[in-house]
């Protein structure tokens, strides 16, 4: 009898604990597949971009997002970006890192990427919900050239600070939501990456699921990011789920 009561105790302790762990700290974890159309032209610094026919290729993004009470700390979203596209360019007549490459060439472009994101839940309730802040996005690709035997490629691996925004309008009592999201670079302006799209939240006792469906394009134009002159767009429809803990 006494080792009941002493475990019943132990479990009303423990679940005690989790429910004020849940009133403290919220958890997002989600996953979006991105169709991807891919468009757009690289070329080492000082030399002409290439306009190389790249493929249109699927790509994904995976997330996290910590959220808490605590007056003026920022919350964290840290959400990884998987881009990558390959093609050919049939008349090639040009020089990339001191090699001459002529006729057909293959033109690889990763522009793979890791979102840092501190932000602020300016409005939140359960009609409308408002994220602002900044963003820090930490490349890890490279763009490559490649002909018979010999090939050659310069890492992106540079950064870009970046404004945040995010919003949120939701359907009381339906489950539907429509969503947004910004980041647009700071020091360089004319990279920006965005999405909007519907959703519908299925509410469950320990925890919400997401489901999502948008549109989400991502721009990477700038004469001299990491060693590279760059017009390049990631466009196309997206869908995902995100957990709610």
């Amino acid at each position: 009898m006494k080792i009941s009561c002493i475990a019943l105790m132990l479990v009303s302790a423990f679940a005690a604990s989790s429910a004020n762990a849940a009133t403290v700290l919220g958890v997002k974890v989600g996953g979006d597949l991105l169709w991807a159309e891919s468009t757009g032209a690289l070329a080492e610094l000082h030399h002409a971009k290439q306009n190389i026919d790249y493929k249109d290729t699927a790509q994904y993004s995976v997330w996290l997002n910590l959220e808490h009470p605590i007056p003026l700390l920022p919350n964290l979203r840290i959400r990884e970006n998987h881009l990558e596209t390959d093609g050919r360019l049939a008349d090639a007549e040009f020089v990339f890192q001191g090699v001459d490459y002529t006729g057909s060439v293959k033109g690889t472009a990763d522009l793979s990427n890791t979102d840092f994101v501190l932000y602020y839940e300016v409005f939140d309730n359960d009609i409308l919900s408002v994220d602002l802040g900044g963003a820090y996005k930490k490349f890890s690709g490279e763009y490559r050239m490649s002909q018979d035997n010999f090939a050659g490629s310069i890492e992106l691996d540079g950064g870009v600070y970046m404004g945040y925004a995010s919003a949120e309008v939701s359907l009381i009592t339906t489950g539907l939501f429509a969503y947004g999201e910004l980041l647009a670079g700071i020091d360089y302006n004319s990279i920006r990456d965005y999405q909007v799209g519907l959703g519908w939240q299925f509410d469950g006792v320990a925890l919400d699921t997401r489901v999502r469906l948008g549109y989400r394009q991502f721009n990477f134009e700038d004469p001299s990011f990491s060693g590279v002159t760059a017009d390049m767009r990631f466009s196309g429809v997206t869908a995902g789920v995100e957990i709610v803990f």
